[in-house]
Protein backbone atom coordinates (compact mmCIF):
# COMPACT_ATOMS: atom_id res chain seq x y z
CA UNK A 1 0.00 0.00 0.00
CA UNK A 2 1.10 3.60 -0.83
CA UNK A 3 0.17 6.45 1.16
CA UNK A 4 0.58 9.97 -1.07
CA UNK A 5 1.16 13.15 1.10
CA UNK A 6 0.22 16.47 -0.32
CA UNK A 7 1.10 19.44 1.73
CA UNK A 8 -0.11 23.01 1.19
CA UNK A 9 0.28 26.35 2.85
CA UNK A 10 -2.72 28.34 2.42
CA UNK A 11 -2.83 32.35 2.86
CA UNK A 12 -6.20 33.39 3.29
CA UNK A 13 -5.33 37.02 3.41
CA UNK A 14 -4.45 37.02 -0.39
CA UNK A 15 -7.37 34.69 -1.03
CA UNK A 16 -9.52 37.44 -1.39
CA UNK A 17 -7.61 39.26 -4.01
CA UNK A 18 -7.63 35.94 -6.04
CA UNK A 19 -9.41 35.85 -9.81
CA UNK A 20 -12.18 33.05 -9.98
CA UNK A 21 -12.21 32.25 -13.32
CA UNK A 22 -11.84 28.71 -13.36
CA UNK A 23 -11.49 25.68 -10.60
CA UNK A 24 -8.78 24.98 -8.73
CA UNK A 25 -7.21 21.43 -9.46
CA UNK A 26 -5.86 20.32 -5.91
CA UNK A 27 -4.61 16.95 -7.75
CA UNK A 28 -4.26 15.37 -10.91
CA UNK A 29 -3.56 12.03 -12.61
CA UNK A 30 -3.18 11.33 -16.25
CA UNK A 31 -1.91 8.01 -18.32
CA UNK A 32 -0.42 5.80 -15.70
CA UNK A 33 1.58 8.40 -13.86
CA UNK A 34 0.98 10.95 -11.20
CA UNK A 35 1.35 14.65 -12.30
CA UNK A 36 2.56 17.58 -10.20
CA UNK A 37 0.22 19.25 -8.55
CA UNK A 38 -1.20 21.80 -11.15
CA UNK A 39 -2.86 25.22 -10.02
CA UNK A 40 -4.32 27.76 -12.64
CA UNK A 41 -1.36 30.56 -12.76
CA UNK A 42 -3.71 33.05 -10.61
CA UNK A 43 -3.96 30.96 -7.49
CA UNK A 44 -0.38 29.76 -7.25
CA UNK A 45 -0.12 33.16 -4.90
CA UNK A 46 -2.43 31.50 -2.29
CA UNK A 47 -1.09 28.18 -2.47
CA UNK A 48 2.29 26.10 -2.17
CA UNK A 49 2.96 22.70 -2.64
CA UNK A 50 5.19 21.85 0.24
CA UNK A 51 5.60 17.61 1.02
CA UNK A 52 5.17 14.91 -1.55
CA UNK A 53 5.82 11.31 0.11
CA UNK A 54 5.62 7.61 -0.49
CA UNK A 55 5.13 5.45 2.53
CA UNK A 56 5.06 1.70 1.15
CA UNK A 57 3.67 -1.29 3.07
CA UNK A 58 4.71 -5.30 2.28
CA UNK A 59 1.56 -6.75 1.42
CA UNK A 60 2.04 -9.71 -1.09
CA UNK A 61 -1.06 -8.81 -3.46
CA UNK A 62 -0.76 -5.88 -5.36
CA UNK A 63 -4.09 -5.89 -5.94
CA UNK A 64 -5.01 -5.31 -2.34
CA UNK A 65 -7.26 -2.57 -2.13
CA UNK A 66 -8.07 -0.35 0.28
CA UNK A 67 -9.84 2.75 0.66
CA UNK A 68 -8.18 6.17 0.00
CA UNK A 69 -8.68 9.60 1.94
CA UNK A 70 -8.48 13.24 1.33
CA UNK A 71 -8.54 15.52 4.35
CA UNK A 72 -8.16 19.08 3.69
CA UNK A 73 -7.17 21.82 6.88
CA UNK A 74 -7.05 25.37 7.01
CA UNK A 75 -5.06 27.02 8.28
CA UNK A 76 -2.34 27.49 8.34
CA UNK A 77 -2.19 24.56 5.62
CA UNK A 78 -3.87 21.98 3.34
CA UNK A 79 -2.93 18.37 3.89
CA UNK A 80 -4.13 15.66 1.60
CA UNK A 81 -3.79 12.15 2.25
CA UNK A 82 -4.44 9.73 -0.68
CA UNK A 83 -3.74 6.00 0.17
CA UNK A 84 -3.65 3.24 -2.96
CA UNK A 85 -2.98 0.19 -3.18
CA UNK A 86 0.32 0.65 -5.05
CA UNK A 87 3.78 -1.48 -3.96
CA UNK A 88 5.65 1.11 -5.89
CA UNK A 89 6.40 4.32 -7.29
CA UNK A 90 4.53 3.19 -10.90
CA UNK A 91 0.98 3.75 -10.04
CA UNK A 92 -0.19 2.95 -13.69
CA UNK A 93 -0.28 -0.59 -13.66
CA UNK A 94 -2.86 -0.54 -10.85
CA UNK A 95 -5.17 2.46 -10.77
CA UNK A 96 -6.60 1.50 -14.21
CA UNK A 97 -8.37 -1.14 -11.74
CA UNK A 98 -10.10 0.77 -9.52
CA UNK A 99 -13.26 2.09 -9.03
CA UNK A 100 -14.53 4.63 -6.13
CA UNK A 101 -17.88 6.35 -5.15
CA UNK A 102 -19.88 7.34 -2.19
CA UNK A 103 -18.09 10.73 -1.48
CA UNK A 104 -18.97 11.89 1.99
CA UNK A 105 -18.77 15.43 3.52
CA UNK A 106 -18.49 16.25 7.14
CA UNK A 107 -18.11 19.84 8.40
CA UNK A 108 -17.55 20.31 12.32
CA UNK A 109 -19.77 22.79 14.40
CA UNK A 110 -18.20 25.63 15.59
CA UNK A 111 -15.67 26.45 13.35
CA UNK A 112 -15.50 29.52 10.82
CA UNK A 113 -14.88 27.98 7.59
CA UNK A 114 -18.17 27.67 5.60
CA UNK A 115 -16.97 24.95 2.75
CA UNK A 116 -19.86 23.26 1.31
CA UNK A 117 -20.39 20.47 -0.57
CA UNK A 118 -21.94 22.44 -3.76
CA UNK A 119 -17.77 23.70 -3.62
CA UNK A 120 -16.21 20.75 -4.90
CA UNK A 121 -16.84 19.17 -8.23
CA UNK A 122 -16.23 15.34 -9.21
CA UNK A 123 -13.83 15.06 -12.38
CA UNK A 124 -12.11 11.87 -13.92
CA UNK A 125 -8.83 10.10 -13.21
CA UNK A 126 -7.76 8.90 -16.43
CA UNK A 127 -4.92 6.07 -16.54
CA UNK A 128 -4.24 4.63 -19.75
CA UNK A 129 -6.51 6.15 -21.77
CA UNK A 130 -9.32 4.96 -19.05
CA UNK A 131 -11.50 7.28 -17.23
CA UNK A 132 -12.15 6.64 -13.55
CA UNK A 133 -14.06 9.10 -11.23
CA UNK A 134 -13.57 11.00 -9.07
CA UNK A 135 -10.80 13.28 -8.79
CA UNK A 136 -11.64 16.59 -6.62
CA UNK A 137 -11.56 19.80 -7.23
CA UNK A 138 -12.00 22.98 -5.73
CA UNK A 139 -14.04 25.70 -7.22
CA UNK A 140 -13.55 28.96 -5.79
CA UNK A 141 -16.56 30.22 -8.19
CA UNK A 142 -18.98 28.55 -5.67
CA UNK A 143 -21.13 31.01 -3.86
CA UNK A 144 -20.90 29.39 -0.49
CA UNK A 145 -17.00 28.77 -0.94
CA UNK A 146 -15.54 31.07 1.55
CA UNK A 147 -11.97 31.02 3.16
CA UNK A 148 -11.53 32.13 6.93
CA UNK A 149 -9.65 30.25 9.53
CA UNK A 150 -10.16 27.61 12.02
CA UNK A 151 -11.86 25.13 10.08
CA UNK A 152 -11.14 21.45 9.54
CA UNK A 153 -13.09 19.96 6.49
CA UNK A 154 -12.66 15.94 5.91
CA UNK A 155 -13.71 14.09 2.88
CA UNK A 156 -13.31 10.74 2.29
CA UNK A 157 -13.58 8.54 -1.00
CA UNK A 158 -14.09 4.82 -0.23
CA UNK A 159 -13.41 2.33 -2.36
CA UNK A 160 -17.00 0.74 -3.48
CA UNK A 161 -16.37 -2.15 -5.27
CA UNK A 162 -12.73 -4.23 -6.07
CA UNK A 163 -12.31 -4.97 -9.81
CA UNK A 164 -14.38 -8.05 -11.29
CA UNK A 165 -13.77 -10.11 -14.40
CA UNK A 166 -15.71 -9.86 -16.93
CA UNK A 167 -17.26 -13.34 -18.61
CA UNK A 168 -19.14 -14.74 -20.97
CA UNK A 169 -21.43 -16.04 -22.68
CA UNK A 170 -23.93 -14.03 -20.34
CA UNK A 171 -26.33 -16.82 -21.85
CA UNK A 172 -25.34 -18.95 -19.17
CA UNK A 173 -27.04 -16.83 -16.64
CA UNK A 174 -30.79 -17.46 -18.74
CA UNK A 175 -31.16 -20.98 -17.87
CA UNK A 176 -34.11 -21.13 -15.28
CA UNK A 177 -33.03 -25.03 -14.20
CA UNK A 178 -29.43 -26.35 -14.05
CA UNK A 179 -28.35 -28.64 -16.76
CA UNK A 180 -28.45 -32.49 -15.85
CA UNK A 181 -26.80 -35.60 -17.09
CA UNK A 182 -26.34 -33.92 -20.34
CA UNK A 183 -23.82 -37.07 -21.43
CA UNK A 184 -24.37 -40.53 -19.74
CA UNK A 185 -21.56 -43.25 -19.17
CA UNK A 186 -22.42 -44.79 -22.87
CA UNK A 187 -22.44 -41.34 -24.75
CA UNK A 188 -19.92 -39.74 -22.92
CA UNK A 189 -17.95 -36.34 -24.05
CA UNK A 190 -14.43 -36.40 -24.93
CA UNK A 191 -13.00 -33.27 -23.61
CA UNK A 192 -9.02 -32.05 -23.62
CA UNK A 193 -6.84 -31.68 -20.76
CA UNK A 194 -5.81 -27.98 -20.94
CA UNK A 195 -2.95 -27.82 -17.60
CA UNK A 196 -2.56 -29.91 -14.41
CA UNK A 197 -1.55 -28.17 -11.68
CA UNK A 198 0.14 -29.57 -8.46
CA UNK A 199 -1.53 -27.22 -5.87
CA UNK A 200 0.03 -28.42 -2.43
CA UNK A 201 3.92 -27.36 -1.20
CA UNK A 202 6.44 -30.24 -0.78
CA UNK A 203 5.27 -31.51 2.92
CA UNK A 204 1.98 -32.22 2.56
CA UNK A 205 1.00 -35.81 2.76
CA UNK A 206 0.10 -37.11 -0.57
CA UNK A 207 -0.55 -34.81 -4.07
CA UNK A 208 -3.23 -32.52 -4.94
CA UNK A 209 -4.00 -31.40 -8.45
CA UNK A 210 -5.54 -28.48 -10.35
CA UNK A 211 -7.13 -29.83 -13.52
CA UNK A 212 -8.23 -27.52 -16.07
CA UNK A 213 -10.75 -29.15 -18.93
CA UNK A 214 -11.90 -28.05 -21.95
CA UNK A 215 -15.56 -28.91 -23.29
CA UNK A 216 -15.49 -26.28 -25.83
CA UNK A 217 -19.08 -24.78 -23.99
CA UNK A 218 -20.52 -28.11 -24.81
CA UNK A 219 -21.05 -29.31 -21.03
CA UNK A 220 -22.59 -26.26 -19.29
CA UNK A 221 -22.77 -26.96 -15.35
CA UNK A 222 -23.79 -24.66 -12.13
CA UNK A 223 -21.68 -24.31 -9.34
CA UNK A 224 -21.58 -26.89 -6.82
CA UNK A 225 -22.36 -29.60 -9.81
CA UNK A 226 -20.00 -32.17 -10.40
CA UNK A 227 -18.57 -34.19 -13.47
CA UNK A 228 -18.50 -37.72 -13.92
CA UNK A 229 -14.83 -39.04 -16.02
CA UNK A 230 -14.64 -42.58 -17.59
CA UNK A 231 -10.71 -43.36 -17.36
CA UNK A 232 -9.14 -45.15 -20.21
CA UNK A 233 -8.29 -49.12 -20.06
CA UNK A 234 -10.60 -51.65 -19.17
CA UNK A 235 -12.61 -52.48 -15.90
CA UNK A 236 -10.58 -55.40 -14.36
CA UNK A 237 -14.08 -56.69 -12.24
CA UNK A 238 -15.97 -56.79 -16.20
CA UNK A 239 -13.48 -57.27 -18.77
CA UNK A 240 -14.19 -55.85 -22.02
CA UNK A 241 -15.89 -53.27 -20.09
CA UNK A 242 -14.91 -49.93 -19.82
CA UNK A 243 -14.31 -48.40 -15.87
CA UNK A 244 -17.08 -47.51 -13.70
CA UNK A 245 -17.42 -43.09 -13.50
CA UNK A 246 -16.05 -41.26 -11.05
CA UNK A 247 -17.55 -38.10 -9.56
CA UNK A 248 -15.69 -35.24 -8.81
CA UNK A 249 -16.71 -31.75 -7.69
CA UNK A 250 -16.49 -28.67 -10.15
CA UNK A 251 -13.66 -26.72 -8.54
CA UNK A 252 -15.00 -23.50 -10.79
CA UNK A 253 -18.21 -21.42 -11.82
CA UNK A 254 -19.64 -22.31 -14.97
CA UNK A 255 -17.65 -19.42 -16.94
CA UNK A 256 -14.20 -21.61 -16.09
CA UNK A 257 -11.25 -20.63 -15.00
CA UNK A 258 -10.89 -18.23 -18.17
CA UNK A 259 -13.98 -16.61 -17.32
CA UNK A 260 -15.18 -17.76 -21.23
CA UNK A 261 -17.84 -20.66 -20.25
CA UNK A 262 -15.33 -23.46 -22.03
CA UNK A 263 -14.06 -24.87 -19.25
CA UNK A 264 -14.36 -26.77 -16.16
CA UNK A 265 -11.81 -27.53 -13.15
CA UNK A 266 -11.53 -30.09 -11.17
CA UNK A 267 -9.33 -30.61 -7.82
CA UNK A 268 -8.31 -34.35 -7.34
CA UNK A 269 -5.84 -35.86 -4.75
CA UNK A 270 -3.85 -38.33 -5.80
CA UNK A 271 -4.84 -41.75 -4.71
CA UNK A 272 -1.89 -43.91 -3.54
CA UNK A 273 -2.11 -47.11 -1.85
CA UNK A 274 1.04 -48.04 0.44
CA UNK A 275 1.31 -51.90 1.84
CA UNK A 276 0.74 -52.00 5.46
CA UNK A 277 3.31 -54.17 6.56
CA UNK A 278 6.56 -53.10 4.27
CA UNK A 279 5.28 -49.44 3.53
CA UNK A 280 6.05 -49.42 0.10
CA UNK A 281 3.68 -48.40 -2.57
CA UNK A 282 1.62 -50.73 -3.95
CA UNK A 283 0.76 -49.40 -7.93
CA UNK A 284 -1.59 -52.44 -8.84
CA UNK A 285 -3.85 -50.46 -6.12
CA UNK A 286 -3.54 -47.34 -6.58
CA UNK A 287 -6.13 -45.33 -7.32
CA UNK A 288 -7.69 -45.47 -10.99
CA UNK A 289 -8.52 -42.44 -12.23
CA UNK A 290 -6.91 -39.94 -9.92
CA UNK A 291 -4.11 -41.19 -10.76
CA UNK A 292 -5.02 -41.12 -14.57
CA UNK A 293 -5.43 -37.58 -13.89
CA UNK A 294 -3.28 -36.37 -11.91
CA UNK A 295 -0.34 -37.89 -14.87
CA UNK A 296 -2.87 -36.02 -17.87
CA UNK A 297 -0.79 -33.63 -19.95
CA UNK A 298 -1.85 -30.90 -22.08
CA UNK A 299 -3.59 -32.48 -25.03
CA UNK A 300 -4.83 -35.27 -23.48
CA UNK A 301 -8.35 -36.87 -24.22
CA UNK A 302 -10.64 -37.59 -21.31
CA UNK A 303 -14.13 -39.02 -21.36
CA UNK A 304 -16.67 -36.72 -18.57
CA UNK A 305 -20.36 -36.91 -18.39
CA UNK A 306 -22.89 -34.83 -16.63
CA UNK A 307 -23.36 -32.77 -15.17
CA UNK A 308 -25.18 -33.91 -11.94
CA UNK A 309 -26.65 -33.19 -8.57
CA UNK A 310 -28.63 -30.36 -7.25
CA UNK A 311 -28.22 -30.44 -3.39
CA UNK A 312 -25.17 -28.47 -3.33
CA UNK A 313 -26.28 -25.76 -6.24
CA UNK A 314 -25.69 -22.29 -4.78
CA UNK A 315 -28.91 -20.79 -3.68
CA UNK A 316 -29.16 -17.25 -5.08
CA UNK A 317 -32.72 -16.31 -4.79
CA UNK A 318 -31.41 -14.01 -1.67
CA UNK A 319 -27.86 -12.16 -2.48
CA UNK A 320 -27.66 -11.11 0.70
CA UNK A 321 -28.19 -14.34 2.47
CA UNK A 322 -25.29 -16.31 4.85
CA UNK A 323 -23.62 -19.19 3.58
CA UNK A 324 -21.32 -21.34 5.73
CA UNK A 325 -18.76 -23.78 3.90
CA UNK A 326 -17.47 -26.72 5.60
CA UNK A 327 -14.66 -28.90 3.73
CA UNK A 328 -12.08 -31.38 4.57
CA UNK A 329 -9.14 -31.50 1.57
CA UNK A 330 -10.74 -31.35 -2.06
CA UNK A 331 -14.00 -30.88 -0.67
CA UNK A 332 -13.32 -27.38 -0.97
CA UNK A 333 -13.60 -27.76 -4.53
CA UNK A 334 -17.50 -26.11 -5.23
CA UNK A 335 -16.70 -23.58 -2.50
CA UNK A 336 -14.13 -21.90 -4.32
CA UNK A 337 -16.90 -21.99 -7.34
CA UNK A 338 -19.06 -20.51 -5.42
CA UNK A 339 -16.62 -17.85 -4.06
CA UNK A 340 -15.34 -16.71 -7.51
CA UNK A 341 -18.92 -16.36 -8.53
CA UNK A 342 -19.19 -14.07 -5.18
CA UNK A 343 -16.27 -12.36 -5.43
CA UNK A 344 -14.12 -12.46 -8.38
CA UNK A 345 -16.61 -12.70 -11.46
CA UNK A 346 -18.84 -9.47 -12.44
CA UNK A 347 -22.26 -10.93 -13.28
CA UNK A 348 -24.91 -8.68 -13.79
CA UNK A 349 -27.67 -10.84 -12.47
CA UNK A 350 -25.84 -11.82 -9.42
CA UNK A 351 -24.46 -9.24 -7.39
CA UNK A 352 -23.56 -10.79 -3.51
CA UNK A 353 -23.90 -8.62 -0.61
CA UNK A 354 -23.91 -11.45 2.30
CA UNK A 355 -21.84 -13.12 4.41
CA UNK A 356 -19.55 -16.40 3.22
CA UNK A 357 -17.68 -18.59 5.93
CA UNK A 358 -15.14 -21.24 5.07
CA UNK A 359 -14.09 -23.46 7.07
CA UNK A 360 -11.56 -25.57 6.12
CA UNK A 361 -9.72 -28.84 7.42
CA UNK A 362 -6.48 -29.86 6.25
CA UNK A 363 -3.02 -31.65 7.73
CA UNK A 364 -0.86 -28.47 7.40
CA UNK A 365 -0.05 -25.21 5.91
CA UNK A 366 1.56 -27.01 2.87
CA UNK A 367 -1.62 -28.97 2.01
CA UNK A 368 -3.86 -25.91 2.08
CA UNK A 369 -5.73 -25.64 -1.30
CA UNK A 370 -6.70 -22.37 -3.41
CA UNK A 371 -5.03 -20.45 -0.24
CA UNK A 372 -4.28 -17.29 -1.83
CA UNK A 373 -7.23 -16.99 -3.54
CA UNK A 374 -9.24 -17.03 -0.32
CA UNK A 375 -6.52 -14.89 1.09
CA UNK A 376 -7.08 -11.91 -1.12
CA UNK A 377 -11.35 -12.36 -0.71
CA UNK A 378 -10.11 -11.78 2.91
CA UNK A 379 -8.22 -9.10 2.44
CA UNK A 380 -10.68 -7.80 0.11
CA UNK A 381 -14.12 -8.20 0.89
CA UNK A 382 -13.65 -8.64 5.07
CA UNK A 383 -17.42 -7.76 5.11
CA UNK A 384 -18.20 -10.81 3.59
CA UNK A 385 -16.30 -13.53 4.11
CA UNK A 386 -14.56 -15.40 6.83
CA UNK A 387 -11.68 -17.49 6.81
CA UNK A 388 -10.71 -20.47 9.23
CA UNK A 389 -8.52 -23.24 8.83
CA UNK A 390 -8.29 -26.48 11.23
CA UNK A 391 -4.20 -28.02 10.29
CA UNK A 392 -4.80 -31.20 12.24
CA UNK A 393 -0.98 -31.87 12.24
CA UNK A 394 0.18 -28.36 13.41
CA UNK A 395 -2.75 -26.96 15.61
CA UNK A 396 -4.19 -28.18 19.01
CA UNK A 397 -7.93 -28.00 19.60
CA UNK A 398 -9.12 -26.45 23.34
CA UNK A 399 -8.47 -29.78 24.87
CA UNK A 400 -4.51 -30.46 23.49
CA UNK A 401 -5.27 -32.99 20.77
CA UNK A 402 -5.35 -32.21 16.50
CA UNK A 403 -7.26 -29.99 15.68
CA UNK A 404 -10.36 -30.97 12.96
CA UNK A 405 -12.72 -28.82 11.30
CA UNK A 406 -15.41 -29.76 13.54
CA UNK A 407 -12.95 -28.25 16.48
CA UNK A 408 -12.69 -25.11 14.38
CA UNK A 409 -16.42 -24.87 14.52
CA UNK A 410 -17.06 -25.50 17.69
CA UNK A 411 -14.87 -22.51 18.49
CA UNK A 412 -17.39 -20.12 16.74
CA UNK A 413 -20.32 -22.37 17.49
CA UNK A 414 -22.29 -19.64 19.20
CA UNK A 415 -22.23 -17.47 15.97
CA UNK A 416 -22.95 -20.36 13.96
CA UNK A 417 -26.05 -21.59 15.74
CA UNK A 418 -27.20 -17.81 15.54
CA UNK A 419 -26.88 -17.77 11.75
CA UNK A 420 -28.02 -20.88 11.29
CA UNK A 421 -31.48 -19.69 13.43
CA UNK A 422 -31.34 -16.49 11.01
CA UNK A 423 -31.74 -18.70 7.75
CA UNK A 424 -28.19 -19.25 6.76
CA UNK A 425 -26.89 -21.91 4.65
CA UNK A 426 -24.51 -24.92 5.90
CA UNK A 427 -22.69 -26.83 3.45
CA UNK A 428 -20.82 -30.02 4.01
CA UNK A 429 -18.18 -31.63 1.40
CA UNK A 430 -15.40 -33.81 1.80
CA UNK A 431 -14.66 -37.65 3.14
CA UNK A 432 -17.82 -38.54 4.28
CA UNK A 433 -15.40 -40.09 7.40
CA UNK A 434 -16.13 -36.10 8.33
CA UNK A 435 -19.35 -36.23 9.41
CA UNK A 436 -19.76 -38.29 12.37
CA UNK A 437 -17.11 -35.90 13.89
CA UNK A 438 -19.36 -32.56 13.10
CA UNK A 439 -22.65 -34.37 13.75
CA UNK A 440 -21.02 -35.20 17.71
CA UNK A 441 -19.99 -31.55 17.61
CA UNK A 442 -23.45 -29.79 16.37
CA UNK A 443 -25.42 -32.14 18.66
CA UNK A 444 -23.25 -31.55 21.92
CA UNK A 445 -22.91 -27.81 21.05
CA UNK A 446 -27.23 -28.14 20.78
CA UNK A 447 -27.47 -29.76 24.08
CA UNK A 448 -25.10 -26.71 25.78
CA UNK A 449 -27.72 -24.55 24.72
CA UNK A 450 -30.58 -26.65 25.45
CA UNK A 451 -31.54 -27.49 21.93
CA UNK A 452 -32.28 -30.65 20.48
CA UNK A 453 -30.31 -31.35 17.85
CA UNK A 454 -32.33 -33.80 16.34
CA UNK A 455 -35.35 -31.67 15.76
CA UNK A 456 -33.12 -28.46 14.61
CA UNK A 457 -31.35 -30.62 11.92
CA UNK A 458 -35.20 -31.54 10.72
CA UNK A 459 -36.17 -28.11 10.95
CA UNK A 460 -33.12 -27.33 8.91
CA UNK A 461 -33.03 -29.97 6.24
CA UNK A 462 -36.85 -28.53 5.83
CA UNK A 463 -35.57 -25.50 5.22
CA UNK A 464 -33.43 -26.74 2.54
CA UNK A 465 -30.49 -25.13 4.39
CA UNK A 466 -28.78 -28.25 5.27
CA UNK A 467 -26.74 -29.10 2.23
CA UNK A 468 -24.15 -32.15 2.38
CA UNK A 469 -21.74 -33.96 -0.52
CA UNK A 470 -19.58 -36.59 1.20
CA UNK A 471 -18.01 -39.36 -0.73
Amino acid sequence: MTCVRFRFLADDRRQSETPRSQPTRLFSFSKGSLNKLTHPPQFQAATQLVVLCFATLPYKNPLLPSPFSIIIRTPPFVLIIITTPFLSLSLSPLMAHLAFSQLALTVPVGGDLSLRRSAFKASSINFQDKSWAPVITLDPKAKNFRLRSRQVVCMSVQQASVPKVNVSPLELEDATEPPLNLYKPKESYTATIVSVERLVGPKAPGETCHIVIDHGGNVPYWEGQSYGVIPPGENPKKPGAPHNVRLYSIASTRYGDFFDGKTASLCVRRAVYYDPETGKEDPSKNGVCSNFLCNSKPGDKIQITGPSGKIMLLPEDDPNATHIMIATGTGVAPYRGYLRRMFMESVPTYKFGGLAWLFLGVANTDSLLYDDEFTKYLKDYPDNFRYDIALSREQKNKNGGKMYVQDKIEEYSDEVFKLLDNGAHIYFCGLKGMMPGIQETLKRVAEERGENWEEKLSKLKKNKQWHVEVY
